[in-house]
């Protein structure tokens, strides 16, 4: 029995020397990839060393197996990453001409539309508005146009043998309002823009007049959106009206001051009651109208110490690749 103790411990010993010796070879071959292992002498060597061999072979198989494959994987995903930032920066560069594009556009919709109104205010310069008289009160004339002139020449103190020349007078257009309502203004066109003057200007110097009881007002027949523009003073002009202080609203939309020993001109009414509300005075501070302009010009992308010439765009514009633009701009 002793003979076979013996025995099975000898094969524990080389079986955990044997371990020992790969775990030796396997740290010799990850400190020193491309040396030879020398395994020390031993008995023992002998026992199967062309497995042992085998099993470095194959590391260093794997290890240049793995190195190809991430290289590949890494040239792969640059590859994919420049492809990238070439689509990103053809796209910002399109989105920045799109911009542009879109405010030579609105600034010419502007022009145009300026102009356009100037047309329509000088078709209706011949033209003025009654705003007052009571509805159905044209009801008695043959025609509104002798309607009003009957009534311009009383309450204006217009001399009889003066013929107004008026070419054709109406309400304005829309239904009939209720009662209790404010009347529909009369609109009256006169031939001769010399007779309009000269109606407006007694009208102005009487501050209106009286019909049914209710105040009547001559004016000017604005264009809609000069109108709508005039309109924004009515704050600004009530309270200089309180304070007794002279002012004037010249065409199209502007507002004239004249403050004590200072006279201002005012071009839109959200300057006007900035510099009022300065000033000491109780009126709402009017904010500036956000335009499809400033909207754009908000997000676009501006240079970082360089001065934009805003010259035309051409197909040879050129462009810059899209971490340079991330250095070289960013957002206002």
């Amino acid at each position: 029995m002793p003979k076979p103790k013996k025995s099975t411990a000898n094969n524990r010993e080389l079986i955990l020397h044997q371990e020992n010796l790969i775990g030796e070879a396997i740290s010799a071959n990850a400190t020193h990839s491309d040396s030879e292992i020398s395994l020390p002498e031993s008995p023992e060597k002998a026992v199967q060393p062309a497995n042992l061999h085998t099993i470095l072979q194959e590391l260093r198989d794997s290890r240049r197996e793995n190195e190809n494959n991430f290289r590949e994987l890494k040239e792969n995903i640059n590859a994919r990453l420049d492809e990238t930032e070439r689509r990103v920066a053809e796209v910002d560069d399109r989105t920045q001409r799109v911009e542009e594009a879109t405010l030579m556009l609105i600034k010419a919709q502007e022009e145009l539309q300026a102009k356009v109104s100037d047309l329509e205010g000088r078709w209706r310069r011949e033209n003025v508005r009654l705003h007052g008289v009571t509805e159905g009160a044209e009801d008695g004339a043959q025609s509104v146009s002798d309607f009003v002139t009957n009534l311009l020449k009383e309450k204006l103190n217009i001399p009889l043998s003066l013929d107004l020349t008026i070419e054709r007078a109406h309400r304005s257009l829309g239904p009939k309002p209720p009662p209790e309502a404010a009347p529909r203004s009369i609109v009256v066109k006169f031939t001769s823009y010399r007779t309009k003057e000269e109606v407006l200007k007694r009208a102005w110097q009487q501050k209106g007049f009286m019909l049914n009881e209710k105040k009547v007002f001559v004016d000017h027949d604005y264009a809609p959106d000069v109108l709508k523009k005039r309109r924004e003073y009515t704050e600004a002009k009530k309270v200089l009206r309180e304070r007794k202080i002279k002012f004037q609203t010249p065409y199209p939309a502007k507002l004239r001051v004249f403050y004590e020993g200072e006279t201002r001109l005012y071009t839109t009414a959200a300057e006007a009651t900035k510099d009022m509300a300065g000033r000491g005075f109780g009126v709402t501070v009017i904010k500036p109208p956000v335009t499809w302009a400033d909207k754009i010009k908000s997000t676009m992308w501006r240079s970082v110490g360089q001065t934009q010439t805003g010259g035309p765009l051409t197909e040879d514009s050129p462009t810059e690749g899209y971490k340079k633009k991330l250095e070289a701009f960013r957002r206002e």
